[in-house]
């Protein structure tokens, strides 16, 4: 049985999800469903990530349809680069987290923070987050892999980092 839980309005405790040059249409419509069922407060659509209003105002049907109406209900906000979004947000005591596996990362299920204002950062399908992004973050957490991939879809790997943040919440 699933309980409904209001969307997060405190300000103090909120996650963000920050999503940076993604290719895919149906990835981003994932995102906005997987915030919508954990309650996450909003999603930055980084770079060229496709937007659920095209440029000439149409619905991009591929989000729509992967999305199931999470689009209209979780709060987005457009970005053309990434590197003032991070200042900005840390400007406002924001703890920025990156999701990629790199040398200083740590297992996402020992992250802690004792800021509950927090930002996660995931990037390309293909190259991940830049490493110039990854330079700006405060941590930088990945999901182990026990197989012989290296990596999971960016949209599942998302949600599985999202719900462990969300735990505490």
């Amino acid at each position: 049985m699933c309980m409904k839980i209001p969307r997060n309005t405190n300000k103090i405790n909120s996650i963000s999800l920050i999503v940076d040059n993604i290719r895919s249409s149906e990835n981003v419509g994932s995102f906005f469903r997987t915030a919508d069922g954990l309650g996450i407060d909003k999603i930055y659509l980084v770079g060229y990530t496709p937007k659920p209003i095209d440029k000439f105002g149409r619905p991009d049907s591929k989000i729509a349809k992967t999305a199931l109406g999470a689009e209209k209900t979780v709060p987005y906000l457009e970005s053309k680069t990434i590197a003032p979004l991070i200042k900005k947000l840390k400007n406002e005591s924001v703890v920025v987290v990156a999701l990629e596996q790199s040398l200083n990362s740590i297992d996402y299920r020992k992250f802690k923070s004792e800021n509950k204002n927090i930002a996660l950062i995931v990037g390309n399908e293909v190259t991940g987050v830049s490493k110039n992004t990854l330079q700006k973050c405060d941590h930088v957490i990945e999901i182990p892999m026990r197989g012989q991939k290296e990596s999971l879809n960016v949209s599942v790997a998302t949600a599985i980092a999202l719900a462990e943040l969300t735990k505490e919440f």
